[in-house]
Parts: structure tokens; C-alpha cells; sequence
């Protein structure tokens, strides 16, 4: 029978998994494990320790952590207990958790360790609802008798379970409605106050099942998590969904570490935002340009062939000549890319942002898959997803079952079914502002569908109108000047312009070295970029990346940034989309005096 709420999802699959280990993280001596067993055993203390505090169904409690086992077994725990979860950013600055916390009515929060409890610590007086925090590091002592480690709440559930209470676990979790509230998730929007996305159980359980009709996953996956669990992707794709089908979670040590963590756990499946592939990519194409000149024609070769091969494959003519030659390339080329990702690695599911089609295009011919699909928080999040065998770069795949999906008059995407948020908490008028009397929820993104695949062309917000009135979406350009192995990050600007101009963030890894090559002598980044033969390098690669756009879409001037857009200089949001508003405020001067010359 299928799970009706995430509680009864946790229970099915820690009882059918009991003995296969489905979380794991990186320790001093090691990676520890954790079977289903063990999590059920930690959830279970966890909920009577909850329940020994006077927290109970209904109750607000957030999650302030980077990814681990804890964030998950809190976060079923919460669940398990008919409470509400509410996830934050542990990027976030104490005002920013303060609003959450506060709007939210959150009477506890999980946190990390000692960083993240001071932020708490700070914003205390002003929530006066919060009760208790609860920190992860078990290593660590507070002063205040509001704050327990996360052993000393395990220790307090399992005093509770045998002092008589007639508070039962497994019964107090099979009470738990699809109709009740799972979690509030606070949209990490670039302007104001951020919104809480109200999901309930059903929304997510019904998000699970129709992906898992179209998604082929099981027990024997191992995901890699590292995307953000307070982010709704990776929340669904990398940790409910996977644990629904009793695969095994391993939690990266940071972003920095992915590639190193891919080695050691050998994941077959991964979630992520393009950013990742696009500096994948970037460094694939500078080992590339810096090999002689036999060997860059022999990956230009290999990477054609590949796509040939590819382009057959999916139509089921494949030559045996072709054949060989990709075997060759493999040999040559393709295995040493492969050899990044480990030996089980199935194939990639991105989301979050457009995905450039050419960079598809070319994974898929090194041999890996990305799946692209889209989505947002309030959808739970996925709508659409490209299938393993049925895929088209340049779109976000087909709805998934039981979610519709049109297209408004001016271009909107609009999407129906049981995965769309209830509404936005204490905010009725946003919520009626974003879904319509007959459940059409406004995604604020303009697309097209063609042949029953969606394609996205930007954010509604984003499209660019120039001073000769022409529309221009900078999502298509930025993804074509990323494929350029020197540019790491690029923001294109131009509203109500004369002309279409960009920031562009150099890839320094790659310029370094083509600088020494060249025999061009610099001190720092600021000298490098103020170099001619640079500017002229970089001249050239906007031209090429611009051949296939109209005259009036294409890039005419840009300025060479010397620092990278981060989230904690608050240009990236959690989920690593650029703020462009907070770019465009920072380099105002530089962007005026371009438009001066």
C-alpha cells in the first residue's frame, strides 16, 4: 500500500530497510553508517524527547544545518510528531532567522553546532515563542537551560518513553493526516521579506510517487547529497524521495568537496543546480585547450563522435563502425572525464536553473546523463522532468503524471495538481495573488511547449526591455557565454538600454594559464584583467558565443570582474542563483561608465 504522509512513509521504509544502511557522513575515522534501523531507533527517541518538551502536532520547529544524517532524522522526527517542520539556510545572517523564526512561530530549532546556536542566541529576546534549541554537536555546552544537545533530547525521549506516558510513537505517527502541514519552506527570493510555502504531506507524498513513475531509482542508489537541504530540490529529490525507495544518502563534507566526495562514495545518482555542471564543463574544456595541438583534435574528435553516437543510440540505429569509434573515444577521452564521477554513476537530475542545451549535449556524449527538470518551492518542487530514455536538451522534459501544465496568454507558465502549495503562511493575499479560483498556480517563468516538452526562457522578472522596446531574455545569452572555459560567471544587463551589455566574472584558473602561456607577466587579478591581449581575449569569446543571437540580443560591451559572485557576499541566494539586483547595485558605477563610453 502506498504511503498517504511522510510519516508513514518513514515508518514502510526503515521496517523494509531495517538492516541496509541509508545515511552516511563523513567522520574522523571514516564514513559512519546508518541503517534504517538505527534511524528509526534515533527518530523515535527523538519524537518522545520532542513530546517531553511540550512540543506537539501542529507546533512550528526549524532546522538551522548544513546537510547531515541529523538534519534528516530531525526532520523525521518533526514529521513523525504531526509538528511542522521549517527549514533555514545556515547561510543566513541572525535578522534574517530572526524573521523566520518570529513569522514562522517556531517554539524550537535544531541547529548545527555553537555558530549557528549563537545566531539563535542573538535573536532570542525578540522571539518570544521559542522555546528550546537543540544542537547537533554534542561536543558543545551553552550556559542557558533552553539550550540541550541533540544526545541530551534523545536521552530525555528515552527517560519519557518508559515513564508510563501514553504517548506512543508508531501510533502518534499513523495519526498524522495527509491533510496536516509537513513543512513551511521560506522562498530565498533576491528582494523583501521572503515568503513561507505552506506543503503539507499529501503535496509531498504525491510529488514522490508521480517522479518515481517517471524517475527509475531504488534501493540499490546511492545518492550524494549536497545541495541544500533547506532548498525544496534537494529536500525532495536527494532526501524524501531517495529514502522512500530505501536508497542510501552520503552527505558531502561542503560544496568545495564534491568532486573529492564523489570518489569516496561512488554515488550512482546526484541532484543539482547547473553551477555545478557549468564548472564541470569549464574545467573539462580548459584541460582541453591546454593540451597540445594532437591532443585537443583528438578531443574534438571523440566529442563529436560521441554526440553522433548519442544522437543513433536514442533512435536505435547504431552502426557498428560507430560503435567502435565511440569505444575508441571512450578510451581515449571519455573515460577520464568519467573517471570524476565514479564507477556506479547512472546519471545526474538538474534543476534549480536553466541548463545550457550544448553542455547536455556534451555530458550525454562523454556518456553521462542529466535529466533536466523544473520546478519550483511551491510545486513541491518538480512539475516536469526529462525521462533516461526519452530526453531533449534545451527542455525541462514533460509534465510528470497528475501535473498539468499551460501556457498564459502573455507567456506565463501556469500548473495544476496535487503537488501546488495550500498557500503561503499569514499571507492570504499572496496566495491569492499566485493561484487562481480554479487551482492555477502562476509560476512567475515564461516558456514555450513544444511536442509536449517544456521549455523555459526566463523568469517573468528577469526579461530585459532595451530603450528600442525589443524583449530580451538573458538566460539564453548568459548560458551561451558560460560555455566559454574562461568565464566562470556572467550577469547580462541591459533594461531599458541602448544596448545589451555584461559582467562577466573570468574563470582565473583558466585565464592564469593561458596568460603564462602567453608570456603575459601580472601581479593580482586586477592586473591580469587590465591587460590588452586579455581584453582581446575575451572580446573574442563574446563574439563567438554570440554568433547564433540577433543583432539586437547580443552582448556589445562588458566589464571583467575580479572577484567571484558568493553567497556570503550575498550575490548568490542559498540555492546559487545570482542576485542580480544586488549585482547590479554593487557595480553601478562600473556598469554606468560602460554605458558612458
Amino acid at each position: 500500500m502506498e504511503p498517504r504522509t511522510i510519516a508513514e512513509m518513514f515508518l514502510a521504509t526503515t521496517t523494509k530497510y531495517a538492516d541496509q544502511v541509508l545515511f552516511s557522513e563523513k567522520a574522523s575515522d571514516g564514513w559512519r553508517n546508518y541503517t534504517g534501523r538505527e534511524a528509526r531507533q534515533i527518530v523515535e527517541k527523538t519524537v518522545y524527547g520532542l513530546a517531553s518538551l511540550g512540543l506537539k502536532a501542529g507546533d512550528k520547529i526549524g532546522i538551522l544545518s548544513g546537510n547531515c544524517p541529523r538534519w534528516a532524522f530531525s526532520d523525521y522526527a518533526i514529521a513523525c510528531s504531526g509538528a511542522a517542520s521549517v527549514t533555514i539556510y545556515p547561510t543566513l545572517i541572525p535578522s534574517q532567522i530572526q524573521y523566520i523564526v518570529e513569522h514562522s512561530e517556531s517554539r524550537a530549532v535544531f541547529a548545527r553546532d555553537r555558530e549557528q546556536v549563537e545566531k539563535i542566541i542573538q535573536i532570542k529576546d525578540q522571539c518570544p515563542q521559542l522555546e528550546w534549541v537543540i544542537c547537533f554537536d554534542d561536543t558543545d555546552s551553552f550556559e542557558p537551560a533552553y539550550i540541550m544537545s541533540f544526545s541530551d533530547l534523545m536521552a530525555k525521549g528515552e527517560t519519557f518513553s518508559k515513564s508510563g506516558t501514553d504517548f506512543d510513537f508508531e501510533k502518534h505517527a499513523r495519526e498524522v493526516k495527509p491533510s496536516d502541514l509537513l513543512t513551511l519552506i521560506y522562498t530565498s527570493g533576491t528582494t523583501g521579506n521572503p515568503k513561507g510555502v505552506k506543503l503539507l504531506h499529501s503535496n509531498l507524498v504525491s510529488n514522490i510517487l508521480d517522479s518515481l513513475k517517471v524517475l527509475v531509482v531504488d534501493n540499490t542508489d546511492t545518492f550524494l547529497s549536497f545541495l541544500p537541504l533547506s532548498h525544496s530540490f534537494e529536500r525532495m529529490a536527494g532526501h524524501l524521495l531517495a529514502t522512500s525507495v530505501g536508497a542510501s544518502i552520503s552527505y558531502a563534507q561542503s560544496t568545495e568537496t564534491v568532486l573529492a566526495d564523489m570518489k569516496e562514495v561512488n554515488p550512482s545518482v546526484m541532484a543539482s543546480v547547473p553551477r555545478l555542471y557549468e564548472k564541470m564543463y569549464a574545467g573539462v574544456q580548459a584541460k582541453f585547450a591546454t593540451g597540445s595541438p594532437l591532443k585537443q583534435n583528438i578531443a574534438h574528435w571523440a566529442i563529436e563522435t560521441g554526440k553522433k553516437y548519442a544522437t543513433k543510440r536514442k533512435k536505435g540505429s547504431v552502426s557498428g563502425f560507430l560503435k567502435m569509434k565511440n569505444g575508441l573515444a571512450d578510451k581515449l577521452v571519455f573515460s577520464k572525464v568519467k573517471e570524476l564521477l565514479g564507477t556506479r554513476f547512472r546519471f545526474f537530475v538538474s534543476g534549480g536553473a536553466p541548463l545550457s542545451a550544448e553542455i547536455g549535449a556534451f555530458f550525454d556524449a562523454v556518456g553521462i546523463k542529466i535529466l533536466e527538470g523544473y520546478g519550483l518551492t511551491e510545486t513541491s518542487p518538480v512539475i516536469t522532468v526529462n525521462k533516461l530514455e526519452d530526453y531533449r536538451f534545451g527542455t525541462v522534459g514533460a509534465p510528470i503524471p497528475g501535473v498539468e501544465v499551460r501556457i498564459a496568454e502573455d507567456g506565463e507558465i501556469l500548473t495544476r495538481g496535487p503537488n501546488v502549495m495550500e498557500g503561503y503562511y499569514r499571507d492570504d493575499a499572496a496566495t491569492r495573488e499566485a493561484i487562481n479560483e480554479e487551482g492555477w498556480f502562476y509560476t512567475g517563468d515564461i516558456g514555450i511547449i513544444e511536442d509536449g516538452y517544456l521549455k523555459i526562457t526566463d523568469r517573468k522578472k528577469n526579461l530585459i526591455v532595451t530603450a528600442g522596446g525589443k524583449n530580451i531574455a538573458p538566460a539564453g545569452l548568459e548560458n551561451a557565454l558560460v560555455l566559454s572555459p574562461f568565464i566562470e560567471q556572467v550577469v547580462v544587463i541591459g533594461d531599458k538600454r541602448r544596448f545589451i551589455g555584461a559582467l562577466i566574472v573570468p574563470s582565473f584558473l583558466a585565464l592564469n594559464d593561458w596568460a603564462t602561456n602567453h608570456g603575459i607577466p601580472f601581479s593580482d587579478r586586477a592586473a591580469l584583467l587590465n591587460d590588452a591581449k586579455v581584453y582581446e581575449l575575451f572580446q573574442g569569446e563574446v563574439d563567438k558565443a554570440m554568433h547564433n543571437f540577433a543583432r539586437f540580443e547580443i552582448v556589445k560591451k562588458f566589464v571583467l570582474l575580479s572577484k567571484e559572485f558568493t553567497i556570503e557576499d550575498g550575490s548568490l541566494t542559498p540555492s546559487l542563483k545570482i542576485k542580480r539586483k544586488v549585482v547590479e547595485e554593487r557595480y553601478k558605477d562600473l556598469i554606468e561608465k560602460m554605458y558612458a563610453e
